[in-house]
């Protein structure tokens, strides 16, 4: 008999600045990535928001965040932060808050 072994999925992992930590325990994370244009063969920039689960609030508008793929916890949430990588200076924290 041949058993077959299953290997766990590889989860992606990305990096990131926080946009939004409004909501409890979920941060607001935007993923830029550069594609090449199909006709203008130019070098675009394309931004993508994922809502993240913050599990002790620690995120602030501004941080640099890396972030894992997780099992779905919500309807949009399906991503956890793993690390705060760099905090937000106190005064661009406190501009984005609009204070």
């Amino acid at each position: 008999m041949t058993d077959k072994i299953v290997l766990p999925k590889k989860k992606k992992v990305f990096t990131g600045k926080v946009i939004s930590n409004k909501m409890d325990k979920t941060a607001v994370v935007q993923i830029e990535r550069t594609v090449v244009h199909a006709v203008y063969q130019k070098v675009v920039k394309r931004f993508t928001r994922l809502k993240v689960h913050d599990q002790n609030n620690q995120c602030q508008v501004g941080d640099k965040v890396k972030i894992i793929e997780t099992r779905p916890l919500s309807k949009e949430k399906h991503w956890s932060v793993v690390e705060i990588i760099s905090s937000a200076p106190k005064k661009f924290a406190a501009s984005e808050s609009g204070e």
